[in-house]
């Protein structure tokens, strides 16, 4: 987006695909982005706003007894740091990108805040936002999403927002999607749509990705300074992407630094119930740009499982395709159980109860860091995007992990 002739494309992927009733809005985000969003005044005015409001710069932690516990002998993990974007203000990396992105609506003259959220957590983000900035919020959500993530729910009401339950197709966040979109058809002039994911229609993927890289700048930076050298491996999930985006854009132009991401398999990929299209998906269009989906033979989308609400998505973000088709990013899944599983690790190895998404790029960690470990002949040094907290997920954990007659998992 620094370019001024990029156009929104990741090699084959990304684009606008969108009525034409949405370009006008798309064009005018994409001048602001340049006028506004690059200029040094709001770069100064937003990293303020994350110094003193989020809690930039996040830390980075070494989980040494959860590497231990993922790999006793040290063979192939040799150190493991955790970038917490769980202990930003709202509780995950969604933060970042919405106080830009409604600070950058407020400067275009927009009147009206509107979102969609799959666990909760951009929802809470941007409501959070508007109160700050004094925008009123829309927040569309899908049914299942709003029952099995209600604590979200009321921090955003709480916080002044109007949550919309969203009761077509899935119920989930390709359909809060579906309805956000709708409703910025009706209401462009007034409305900005603050997409949470590096998804959707040029300029929203680089966008979205260039408000999170500020998570993989302070990585490498601390990464550096803890131990005087890059990391072998960066992991982080997947669902749209901006998580794992936001932690690649600070290692991409090293090399040396393997990038791993990890989507959601459900039940298993070899099932129908998965969220991993890099995985088992194929390529075509959806929400405005072109990308890797979970469609049929015809280009219907099929629906998208996962026990993480925020991965629950049919869809990724056109730049981890392109990543994907380069070699630049290797994308590999874990299960529900899995990803359970590894909540359990290392909440009692570290004291730190992960998010459900996060979780999922836990349950990946030894194996990405065994095959870096081969290619590099020593131990791996890994870092993880650690997304955020599993406070929203308390229900879903206690249920699955918790006996109420031990009282503990």
């Amino acid at each position: 987006m620094n370019r001024a002739s990029f156009d929104g494309s990741y090699g084959a992927y990304g684009g606008r695909y969108v009525s034409e009733t949405l370009v006008f809005a798309l064009d005018e985000l994409t001048r602001a982005v340049s006028e506004i969003l690059l200029r040094d005044a709001f770069q100064a005015e937003l990293d303020q706003l994350l110094s003193t409001y989020v809690g930039r710069p996040t830390p980075l932690t070494e989980a040494t007894r959860l590497a231990r516990a993922l790999d006793p002998s040290g063979a192939s993990l040799g150190r493991l740091f955790l970038k917490r974007e769980d202990l930003c203000h709202t509780g995950a990396h969604k933060i970042n990108n919405a106080i830009g992105q409604v600070l950058l609506a407020k400067k275009m003259g927009k009147t009206r805040i509107i979102a969609e959220t799959g666990a909760g957590q951009h929802g809470v983000a941007t409501a959070t936002a508007c109160a700050l900035f004094g925008l009123p919020c829309h927040v569309y959500m899908g049914e299942e999403d709003v029952a099995r993530q209600a604590p979200n729910v009321g921090r955003m009401k709480l916080l002044g927002a109007e949550v919309i339950s969203v009761r077509s197709g899935s119920r989930t966040l390709k359909d809060a999607m579906n309805e956000a979109l709708r409703d910025w058809v009706t209401n462009v002039a007034t409305t900005h749509y603050c997409i949470g994911s590096a998804a959707g229609p040029h300029p929203y993927p680089e966008l979205v990705a260039r408000l999170q890289s500020v998570i993989g700048v302070e990585a490498r930076e601390q990464i550096l300074e803890r131990t005087g050298a890059l990391p072998d491996a960066a992991i982080a999930c997947v669902g749209g992407g901006s998580n794992a985006i936001g932690l690649f854009r600070g290692f991409l132009t090293a090399k040396s630094v393997r990038l791993f991401g990890v989507e959601a398999a459900g039940d298993g990929v070899d099932t129908p119930r998965h969220a991993a299209p890099l995985t088992a998906g194929r390529v075509g269009v959806l929400h405005g740009s072109k990308s890797y989906l979970l469609c049929d033979d015809e280009g219907q989308i099929l629906e998208a499982h996962s026990i993480s609400a925020g991965l629950d998505y049919p869809g990724v973000g056109p730049e981890h395709a392109h990543l994907k088709d380069t070699g630049r990013a290797r994308y590999l899944a874990a299960t529900d159980a899995e990803a359970l599983a590894a909540c359990k690790t290392i909440a009692q190895t570290e004291g730190i109860i992960p998010a459900l998404e996060t979780a999922h790029a836990l349950a990946r960690i030894y194996d990405a860091a065994a095959e870096v470990s081969q290619a590099v002949g020593r131990p791996a040094t890994v870092v993880v995007g650690f997304s955020g907290r599993g406070d929203k997920d308390l229900a879903t954990l206690l249920a699955h992990l918790v006996t109420p007659e031990a009282g503990r998992a």
